[in-house]
């Protein structure tokens, strides 16, 4: 049995997941209805989500601390999977929230015998809570929150990257790429949820920056993007 399906992890997980749609619900249903709204599109959102973002990307997602933002079930077993597959030991993750997410790549990591998941957060609530959930895991071991803007949180890791997770704020996705990407193994993999971000999308879809990168089917409509660095 994995650590991901243990009952204790099983079941942590599971109360986490219905939390997150409660907490979440108010969020989604507003930005449905923007997407729905006439002459709306995902690009003139995105757009406009970026431009908040360029104001300031710290005031908006403080506005969610009580806000999960969190990965699907389907989702966070297909990066338990990903972990596992790539035999990753070594794991960034931008945008811990409240530590649903962390709690697959940690289990995975378990799985494949340790390593470690550095993980950013730019909420000091959601550390707290993110913290408390890897303790209740039993996961906390191989996992290190860093509290901050992951500008400089992330800045100067030492060692290689196996795995990146990139779910935070949109704007910020190719920044924190280029931060981390000294330290990208080659055959690292790159998670995008949300990746909605043209410059994102070109950069890692462009060869010669070194990237081979395709949108994901999983969730569909939530702009994920599967990227594994090859130069």
């Amino acid at each position: 049995m994995s650590t991901l399906d243990t009952p204790h992890v099983t079941s942590l997980l599971n109360r986490l997941h219905e939390a997150a749609e409660a907490s979440d619900r108010e969020h989604v249903e507003k930005l449905m209805a923007t997407l729905n709204a006439p002459g709306a599109s995902i690009e003139t959102v995105v757009a406009g989500i970026i431009a908040a973002e360029n104001q300031d990307y710290t005031a908006i997602y403080r506005d969610y601390a009580d806000n999960f933002l969190a990965v699907s079930p389907d989702f966070g077993r297909f990066l338990y999977a990903i972990v596992r597959a790539t035999k990753a030991r070594r794991i960034v993750e931008f945008g811990t929230s409240m530590g649903i997410s962390t709690i697959y790549l940690a289990a995975a990591l378990r799985d494949n015998g340790g390593g470690l998941v550095i993980g950013t957060e730019l909420e000091p609530t959601k550390v707290a809570k993110a913290r408390a959930n890897l303790a209740e895991a039993g996961l906390d071991d191989l996992v290190e929150i860093r509290a901050g803007d992951a500008l400089e949180t992330l800045a100067g890791i030492d060692g290689e990257i196996d795995f990146a997770l990139i779910d935070g704020a949109i704007s910020l996705y190719l920044p924190v790429l280029r931060l981390i990407e000294p330290s990208l193994r080659p055959g690292a993999a790159i998670v995008g949820e949300n990746a909605f971000d043209p410059a994102y999308q070109a950069y890692v879809r462009d060869p010669v920056n070194g990237y081979i990168s395709q949108s994901l089917p999983i969730c569909e409509g939530r702009g994920n993007e599967f990227t594994v660095r090859i130069g």
